[in-house]
Parts: C-alpha cells; structure tokens; sequence
C-alpha cells in the first residue's frame, strides 16, 4: 500500500472515530435532556397536585400564604408562577408572629422572649444599594409575661396581649408612630424624630391600665425604611435595650438623649455602659417624665 493510500485510510478512520464519538456525545445529552424533561415533568404534576390538596382546605390556604409559606399566584395557576417569593427568615418570622397570637406560650416552649423571636430574621443591614433614612426606633415589651403565660394559661394571655395592643396604638400614633412589627407581648416602633419616640416610650412605660408593666428600649439612627419593616443596627441597639430595662422603666441610648437635648416632660439620667452580648457596649440612660404626678 502507497504512502498516499495508508494516509486516506487513516484520514477515513478517524473520520469515523469523529463521527462515532459526536454520535456518543450527541446521544448523552439527548439522554440528559429526556431525563431532565422527565423530572421537570414530574416536579410539575406534584406541584400541581400539591397545589389542588392546598386549595382544597381554606383555612390552610389562607394560612399558607399568610405566613408565605407558598405565593398566593402560584396557588392559583402553578405552572405559571414560583411556588414562594417570601425567603425562608420571612416565612419564619411570619409564622412566629401568627402562632403567637393564638398560642403565646410557643414562644417559651422555644425558649425565646419575644424580643428574641423578632431578632431572628432581623438583618444588620438591608442590600447594598438602599437608602438609609433616619429614624428612631422603639422596642416594647411586659414584664413577667412568661410566668403570666405558664400560670394563666394561653386564652388569658392572648386576652391580655390583644388589649395591651388596642391601648397602644393610640398612643404611639397621637406622636407619629407606628407599630412595624407585634410578636406575642413584644412590639417594634417606629417614630420620625427622637423626641416623639421617648415622648411615646415614657407614656407606654408610665400608664400601662393592665396587669404587667411595660419596658422599652430606645434608640436613633439610621435605617433601612419600607411600609412594613425596619432594617439596620438601630434596630438591634433598641432591642437589647429593651431587654436590660425593667418593668415601668425606658432606656434611651445616649444618642437619643443627644438628638433630645432639653426637652420638656422629659428627663433624662446619668449614663451608664451596658455590655450587651453580640454588640460593642452602649451608653444608655433612663428617660422619665419630668412632670410631678
């Protein structure tokens, strides 16, 4: 055989060696494709399955998309929508908020205090492009409601939280405010300036009408502001606060007092640092009313 002809007879194998191995390849990811088609399929048979079983009791559709547990457009037409557009600390710190109004002992049973429960899904800072807004921030909660809980039961409690809530409303809109956040006894605040949020504090902490006295915490700052949250480190500053206040008393940090100055009907005490667990340590004092009762 010619040098010419061993050379086209290579050439004519590893033409079809080519050929063979496109062939090879071609097939796997038909194969692969048929297969994720399959899956996609079956996924989307489930979903929809899933979705005909959650329509089928309203009571659990309207609390799954209470809670964003699923989307209310995706409960209506799965195919064509994600089944959930909440992220998982939403979902968490929804369902939290709706057991505990039924069942405020769950919180106990989980070993947090509501001012814990609202600190889960809270973020130091919101996404790298929004806009920080001033604002000050209140967080409220009732001395000794977990041993009100264990000793008069669930009903009574829900009772006692529902009309602590109906007296706090007025009060914190009458300064601008309003209430962002409930989970059991606690509430998160929110004011346009410092002085009406400690205006606001003073009075929950000083007139409380119900059987447990109220403590707050108070502090300015910077946030991330929507129409139903605030997000950012003056957040997690109000909240341990709160928690090293004592019933009938509000501690406002030094940047509240600052931002105040001399205002009339409020006092404010000698600052103290306060070493908290998971923040640098805050200089805070106690605010009161500075009118003779």
């Amino acid at each position: 055989m010619s040098v010419s002809e061993r050379t086209t007879t290579t050439a004519s194998a590893n033409d079809d060696d080519d050929t063979s191995m496109v062939a090879a390849v071609a097939s796997a990811d038909d194969v692969r494709d048929a297969g994720a088609r399959a899956v996609a399929s079956l996924q989307q048979s489930v979903t929809e399955r899933l979705a005909r079983l959650i329509r089928s009791d309203e009571d659990w559709a309207a609390q799954a998309v209470d809670v964003g547990l699923v989307d209310r457009n995706w409960l209506a037409d799965p195919g064509a929508n994600p089944a959930r557009i909440a992220p998982p600390s939403a979902v968490l710190q929804r369902f939290l908020e709706r057991t505990a109004e039924q069942r405020p002992s769950v919180l106990a049973s989980l070993g947090l205090s509501a001012l814990q429960a609202m600190s889960l899904a809270r973020q130091e800072t919101g996404p790298g492009n929004a806009t920080l807004f001033p604002v000050t921030v209140v967080f409220t909660d009732l001395e000794g409601f977990t041993t009100f809980t264990a000793a008069e039961g669930d009903d009574a409690a829900a009772h006692l939280v529902s009309e602590h809530n109906r007296w706090v409303g007025p009060v914190v809109r009458s300064r601008g405010g309003r209430i962002v956040k409930r989970l059991g006894d606690g509430l998160m605040l929110s004011f346009p300036a410092p002085e009406a949020g400690a205006l606001a504090a003073v009075e929950l902490v000083s007139e409380e009408p119900g059987p447990l006295r109220v403590r707050a915490g108070i502090h300015h700052g910077e946030a991330v502001v929507s129409h139903d949250d605030v997000v950012g480190h003056v957040v997690n500053v109000s909240a341990r606060l709160t928690e090293q206040a004592r019933g009938g008393e509000a501690l406002a940090s030094v940047d509240v007092r600052d931002e105040v100055g001399d205002l009339r009907g409020l006092e404010f005490g000698r600052a103290r640092r306060y070493r908290i667990r998971g923040l640098e340590p805050i200089s805070a004092c106690k605010v009161s009313s500075s009118f003779v009762r």
